[in-house]
């Protein structure tokens, strides 16, 4: 089972999490956030990722905190889920419809962080949570997570529905990358190293 656990405390935020590459989907998940909390309980369910997240912001402030670290925090537990990276696919994408939106979700978890986001909202809320944290997030789980990410609003009207595909695109991704290729005998690349 490929775990990790990944505590993360300063002046603005306390967290716990730990993540099962290996799961079924079980989950427990606090931000503060409902709708952070939501979009990461689709990411565990859709990933078949067991997650257990707590977070103390603050919230007070506002929410920028709290969500760049929870991206923090998450990819450094899927680096360290992933140890040397041997075996796995290392590739991952996933188009996913929820209603009228559609979202594509392209990684390769290659040790190169990068993030391409391009996905416009036409509201600056989803519930308590500024659409433009969401990039952030994305950007923290990419840099610490040592992927590249490309995702990419091909269409869509509701903002709810608009970040939901892309986080389930995002599940979907990231579960085919992860999975163990038995034909595999190390890392997936030419060089020997990722």
């Amino acid at each position: 089972m490929r775990k990790a656990e990944v505590e993360r405390k300063t002046k603005e935020t306390d967290i716990q999490l730990s993540l099962c590459l290996d799961g079924s989907g079980k989950q427990s998940i606090s931000t503060g956030i409902g709708f952070l909390d939501h979009m990461l309980s689709l990411f565990s369910a859709h990933g078949r990722f067991d997650l257990d997240l707590v977070c103390k912001g603050d919230l007070n402030v506002d929410v920028h905190h709290t969500a760049e670290d929870v991206g923090i925090v998450l990819g450094r537990a899927i680096s360290d889920a992933l140890a040397g990276r041997e075996g796995i696919k290392r590739y991952g994408s996933s188009l996913i419809p929820m209603d009228e939106s559609l979202a594509l979700a392209a990684l390769d978890l290659s040790n190169r962080p990068f993030l391409h986001f391009d996905v416009p909202f036409t509201t600056d809320r989803i519930g308590e949570m500024d659409t433009e944290m969401f990039e952030e997030f994305f950007r923290a789980v990419a840099v610490n997570g040592g992927m590249t990410l490309h995702i990419k609003l091909f269409h869509g009207k509701n903002n709810h529905h608009i970040i939901e595909a892309v986080f389930k695109a995002f599940a979907r991704a990231l579960r085919e990358a992860v999975t163990v290729d038995p034909t595999l005998s190390g890392v997936n690349s030419t060089k020997g190293v990722l």
